[in-house]
This record gives C-alpha cells, sequence and structure tokens, in this order.
C-alpha cells in the first residue's frame, strides 16, 4: 500500500506547466470561446423556435445539448493538455454542460478582447520604441507614454490572470475536482488518519498498563501476601482460612486476566466469528443487551476487529456512565457497508472529543469509515459506525 501512496503523493506534489505551455493553452481557449460563440448563434437560432414550441423543445433541447457536450469534451481536452488538468470521468446533467460552455464561451470571448488589447499595447509601444529612436518625441511625452502604458499593461496582465484562475475554478466546478486535488486529499486524509491511529494505539497500549498495573499486578500482590502469611501462620485453621482467600482471590486474578485480554483482542474473533464475539460481550455486560446481527458473509478481519470494539467500547461507555438499563446492538449490512448500530436509554451527554470515543473515531476512520455520536442531555445515546467492506 505505501508504493501507490508515495507515487500518488509524487504526483499531486509536481509543480504546474510552465507559464509558456499556459500561455498557449490560453490562446487555445481563445479560439475555442469563438467557436462556442459561433455555436450558439448559429445553432442556437436554428434550434431557438423549437426549443420555444413544448412538442419539439425536448428533441431540440438534445440536439444542442449534443453539440455543447462535444465542444466541452474539447475544453476538457485543453485544460489537460496545457494546464495539467487531470479530472475524473463523470457523466454531467445536460444543464451542467449548457451552463458551463455557455459561461465558458462568455469569458473566453473576454479573454480575447483583453489579449487583443495586449497586443495592441505591444503595437503602440513598438511605435514609440521607433519615435525614441528617430527623436520625434520628447522625454515629457515620453514619461507619460511610458507610465500609462506600465498602467494599462499591469491591469491587463491582471485580468487575463484572473480570468484563467476563473476559467480553471469554472473547469472544476463542471468537470469536479481534478485528479491531482483529489490525491492531495486522499494524502491529506492518509497522514490524518495514520495520526490518529498512532495516537489511538498509544492510548490503548497507556489504559492496557493501567488495568494491568491497578488491576492484575495489586491482586498478585495481595495473592503473595496471603500465601506468604499462610506458610507463616502455624495455626492450621488460620492457614486453611488464608488459603481458601488466596484461592477465591487467585480465581479473581484469572477473571480480570481475562477480561484484560478479551479488551487487548478476543480471540472468539478469529475463532468463531462476529456474531460469536459479540455474544460473549453480551455476557459480560451487566445490561440487558438486545443483540441483532445479520450478516451475509464473512468479513475482512480489519473490519470485524473494528465492528467488534465499536460494540465494546459503546456498552462498557454505555455501562459505567450512561445509567441505562437497555442496549440494542444492531449489525447490518446496507450495500457494501457494514452498519452497526448502538443505542441505550441513558441519561445522554456523551462526549464525542472523549478519550474512549476519539479512539473509535481513529480506529473507524482507519477503514475510511464514519462514526456519528448523536447524545443529547437526558438521553438517548445512539452511536454509529459505517464500514466500508469492499
Amino acid at each position: 500500500m505505501l508504493g501507490p501512496v508515495f507515487l500518488g503523493e509524487a504526483e499531486a506534489t509536481s509543480p504546474p506547466p510552465a507559464w509558456p505551455r499556459r500561455a498557449v493553452g490560453l490562446f487555445v481557449g481563445c479560439c475555442t470561446a469563438l467557436i462556442g460563440l459561433l455555436y450558439f448563434m448559429v445553432v442556437g437560432a436554428i434550434l431557438g423556435p423549437l426549443l420555444l414550441w413544448p412538442r419539439t423543445r425536448k428533441k431540440a433541447l438534445a440536439l444542442l445539448t449534443a453539440g455543447a457536450r462535444w465542444l466541452t469534451a474539447w475544453e476538457r481536452r485543453r485544460r489537460s493538455a496545457w494546464f495539467g488538468d487531470r479530472f475524473p470521468v463523470r457523466h454531467a446533467a445536460d444543464q451542467r454542460i449548457l451552463r458551463y460552455l455557455a459561461i465558458r464561451t462568455y469569458v473566453g470571448v473576454l479573454t480575447t478582447i483583453v489579449a487583443g488589447l495586449l497586443v495592441f499595447g505591444v503595437v503602440l509601444a513598438g511605435l514609440l520604441l521607433g519615435g525614441v529612436m528617430r527623436g520625434t518625441m520628447d522625454w515629457q511625452e515620453l514619461l507619460t507614454q511610458v507610465l500609462l502604458g506600465g498602467v494599462l499593461l499591469f491591469l491587463d496582465v491582471q485580468g487575463l490572470l484572473s480570468l484563467e484562475a476563473f476559467d480553471s475554478r469554472l473547469a472544476r466546478e463542471c468537470f469536479g475536482p481534478s485528479e491531482r486535488e483529489l490525491l492531495e486529499q486522499r494524502i491529506s486524509q492518509l497522514a490524518t488518519s495514520r495520526a490518529a491511529v498512532l495516537q489511538a494505539v498509544d492510548a490503548e497500549r497507556r489504559r492496557i498498563e493501567r488495568d494491568l498495573h491497578d488491576g492484575v499486578q495489586q491482586r498478585l500482590v495481595a495473592l503473595a501476601m496471603l500465601l506468604g502469611r499462610a506458610r507463616r501462620n502455624r495455626t492450621p485453621e488460620q492457614a486453611d482460612a488464608l488459603l481458601l482467600q488466596a484461592h477465591k482471590e487467585s480465581q479473581e486474578v484469572l477473571t480480570e486476566l481475562r477480561e484484560v485480554a478479551w479488551r487487548v483482542y478476543p480471540t472468539a474473533l478469529d475463532n468463531l466469528g462476529l456474531q460469536e464475539a459479540l455474544g460473549g460481550v453480551s455476557e459480560r455486560c451487566s445490561i440487558p443487551i438486545r443483540m441483532d446481527v445479520g450478516l451475509r458473509g464473512p468479513l475482512p478481519s480489519s473490519v470485524e476487529t473494528a465492528a467488534y470494539f465499536v460494540v465494546s467500547e459503546a456498552v462498557t461507555n454505555a455501562a459505567k456512565h450512561s445509567a441505562a438499563t437497555a442496549i440494542s446492538v444492531s449489525v447490518r449490512h446496507q450495500g457494501d457497508v457494514l452498519v452497526v448500530r448502538i443505542e441505550d436509554n441513558g441519561g445522554g451527554g456523551a462526549d464525542p472529543a472523549g478519550n474512549g470515543l476519539t479512539g473509535l473515531v481513529s480506529r473507524v476512520g482507519a477503514l475510511d469509515g464514519r462514526l456519528h455520536v448523536h447524545s443529547p442531555t437526558g438521553g438517548p445515546t445512539t452511536i454509529i459506525a459505517e464500514l466500508p467492506c469492499a
């Protein structure tokens, strides 16, 4: 997976075409704009009466759009050839095509006028230079002409740059974001997702360390102390009582260690599948859970793991903080997406920025999924995770 990402990053950060190439593309755009203007004048004049008549309006609009779509395809090739744009292939609506071509024609004609003024200014500059070389112009007139010409040149160039930027925005609106922009967005999403996953993994490691230190380790210390007291005690009755207490403590240690292991990664996911692993979550929860699992087939292991931890974390939070008396869990397919929905009847007020939910957002986001949390004050709390399976 790293190979395509690095290639995409190199392509996304490649510099735009040089200005001579873009200038040629601008000139070509002026020519295509004149063709578009001629198309609207000729074809529009022919099909205009048919567009006004309801019986022929649909066919006339289809004919007008067909030509506009062909001209728009040439505009798309022009953007790709001279400006380096690569747009995803998709079928735009007829009204969108006609709107784009009409605005593009107007912008192109306006660009032609501005470019013509620039050419006219260059010719005047040549005549001015010729007058200076012949000595027919004094320095005051020369200074006036240079200042006026410089201001007009600045305004002309700025006008061309603004029209070219508007043409680029217009193409993006019609054809969608370019492949360069899509790659940049994807790289940004992957970088954000990677940082979030690393943060979630670090938080999970810290939680496991706290569980072992504050829970299992303390119980093992208590167990060792009970066994030590039993060894030193010389009364058989007291020794038996201490051993009985130590045996009970060892069982509690095993139970808590098993709980920690389940929170790290449940082996039932590999051995029995997601449905059985969620059944284990239901059995360990002190609140009644209504489980509705409907799977069409085997899931990717990453999706199974994410779905399990979403349910486990949501159920744990509900049991600890919401004062809920009932929880419903639904895991079902909607197309190629696995939708996990957890709802409790507690008091609500869950903080999406909390450590637990933030970790779930990172875990789901790493799979290009989405997590929605709706928890108004007073309840109920609903958590929905959408996990792509494709």
